[in-house]
């Protein structure tokens, strides 16, 4: 198959997982609209009840962002496991369809989505008092930074998916990627929790990718964090990639 059908197939399957996400208030209100209302209870709620550098709303933005994305993986999982327990998988090897168009396509739109709920998320926050100190690098940085982080987390979810026995189960795998950044700096600085809380905050995955965001957003991005961040982020979309593709050939 030519790398141009391989595209057009890809592009089709984009498009067929847009307009599920559309035809879905569900999805839209958990990818979208769920952090902001988190947001909204952190800030004006919880908020004064922090003790952080500066204002808390600065300080929330990055842990919010990341949890943007997170929030929207569930449909994802839930939607691949769908196709695949569903036959639908098996309709489109009949058609001819390329094997890696049917993964890269929900792999895409679940990073469009990502990337949207970031948009929604830094835009209200603007509307609600947050001001970034970042230049054009700093911004360029972080959208480099939401973009990676999102396209990994969308390959392991895919994998997630696929590998899940029933719709249910996908659905369930992917608590962790939702729960880990709140148990993470994300709203509160790691060295104020308790001991064994605190160690774990510190070397999970999501923190140096927050730490990161934060210093990108404030102007004072440490490299050893941001590669940290990075590496987490790749190693997200490697193991998601592999494990995704071995368990569609076993399965399909």
């Amino acid at each position: 198959m030519s790398t141009r059908t391989a595209l057009g197939d890809s592009a089709i399957m984009l498009r067929r997982n847009v307009r599920h996400t559309l035809r879905n208030p569900v999805t839209v209100f958990q990818a979208v609209l769920f952090p902001i209302v988190i947001m909204f209870m952190f800030v004006y709620v919880l908020g004064g009840g922090f003790d952080v550098h500066g204002r808390y709303i600065d300080y929330a933005m990055p842990g919010l962002i990341v949890m943007a994305i997170s929030y929207g993986l569930g449909p994802t999982a839930t939607a691949v496991n769908g196709d695949m327990t569903k036959g639908i998988i098996n309709r489109f090897r009949a058609m001819d369809v390329s094997h890696g168009a049917v993964l890269a396509g929900h792999v895409v739109a679940t990073t469009v989505r990502g990337l949207i709920a970031d948009a929604a998320i830094v835009g209200v926050g603007f509307a609600m008092g947050f001001r970034p100190h970042a230049g054009v690098p700093g911004w360029l940085g972080a959208i480099g930074l939401m973009l990676l982080l999102s396209f990994g987390a969308a390959w392991l979810t895919v994998a997630m998916g696929l590998a899940s026995k029933t719709a249910e189960s996908a659905g369930m795998a992917t608590v962790p990627l939702i729960m880990l950044p709140f148990l993470s700096s994300a709203f509160v600085p790691a060295h104020t929790m308790g001991a064994g809380v605190r160690q774990f905050a510190q070397y999970q995955p999501f923190t140096p990718i927050i730490e990161t965001l934060r210093g990108l957003l404030t102007g004072t991005a440490s490299t050893g964090t941001a590669l940290t961040a990075v590496a987490w982020c790749v190693g997200f979309a490697a193991v998601g990639y592999a494990w995704a593709v071995s368990t569609f050939r076993k399965r399909a």
